[in-house]
């Protein structure tokens, strides 16, 4: 472990961590991209610079989401023939059912239809590599589950997707469009979206679970006899409030780079940390999946601009 910050505030090192000092931050600055390549010395560039030149295997990262996305673009690169990153976050589930994947969820507000596609094939790679699907099912993310529903780009995007699947080129099953509510029922494995949608339904949902959690626990205390009911439900509310938790996820997963890359959460605490720590380690060879399944797809940037 390599951990780039201010090292007077960090303390001393412990066994297996090494603390580089790095005090400048970039975290909250108005243009991320000018601010990487300006700040060479910055805690979040440093870190990686580090896993760009291979001193280090993957990057695990926290802050404002731009910055993050921007230094890890700026210094780590794309994976050949990859448009763009897209953010991918496992939604909690129920016990026993699957967790979906979304994606994008925050790295690229606006999309094309070759954008979405390429995400859908980085986001069934994940399921498989991290999740353990072995067939992934996956579906965009859209206003109804006709295949003219959705905007102009969701429907190209079916259309392509659509295409692609009769001629047998997909290494996953698409299953059409499905629609925010559907994402919790275990329908499908993969979800895509652009991430002007995707944060917003991740943000929806972490509300309303926690809203729910909350609402729960003051009508059980509104009187004695809703109080023993409550205490009743407490391991079951535990539970619910625990697969509710963002940190249980690590954060979420850059795809589309050369190297690993995890973006946790601001607010998390050590146990988020870990888990973020913990996926950047299972997911180590998930970039050269991709690269593989992007060529033998032929959903490259190439390919793609050549219309096959």
């Amino acid at each position: 472990m390599i951990l780039f910050g201010p090292a007077g505030a960090i303390g001393p090192p412990v066994d297996g961590v090494q603390v580089r000092d790095a005090p400048l931050s970039i975290a909250k600055v108005g243009d991320p991209v000018r601010a990487v390549r300006a700040n060479p010395q910055a805690s979040i560039v440093k870190a990686a610079a580090a896993v760009a030149s291979g001193e280090a295997e993957a990057l695990v990262c926290a802050g404002t989401t731009g910055t993050a996305v921007a230094a890890a673009f700026l210094k780590i690169g794309r994976l050949p023939g990859i448009h763009r990153p897209a953010l991918a976050v496992a939604l909690p589930q129920p016990r026993g059912r699957r967790r979906p994947l979304l994606l994008d969820v925050g790295a690229n507000a606006d999309c094309r239809p070759e954008h979405l596609t390429q995400f859908a094939l980085m986001g069934a790679a994940y399921a498989r590599a991290v999740l353990g699907v072995e067939e992934p099912t996956v579906a965009l993310l859209s206003n109804g589950s006709e295949p003219q529903r959705g905007s102009a780009v969701v429907v190209e995007a079916h259309r392509r997707l659509e295409r692609l699947a009769q001629e047998g080129r997909l290494p996953f099953r698409f299953v059409g469009n499905v629609e925010g509510h559907q994402l919790f029922a275990g329908e499908v494995d993969v979800a895509v979206c652009d991430g002007f949608a995707g944060n917003i339904a991740l943000k929806t949902a972490e509300g309303v679970a926690e809203g729910l959690v909350a609402a729960i626990k003051e009508r059980a205390r509104a009187n004695p006899l809703a109080l023993l009911g409550g205490g009743l439900l407490l391991p079951a509310l535990r539970e619910l409030r625990g697969k509710a938790d963002p940190e249980r996820s690590g954060g979420a997963y850059l795809l589309g780079l050369k190297r690993p890359v995890v973006i946790a959460h601001g607010r998390f605490r050590r146990e988020g940390f870990a888990q973020a720590i913990r996926l950047a380690a299972k997911a180590s060879r998930l970039p050269e999946l991709i690269a593989a399944e992007l060529r033998a797809s032929g959903l490259d940037r190439a390919a793609i601009r050549a219309g096959r």
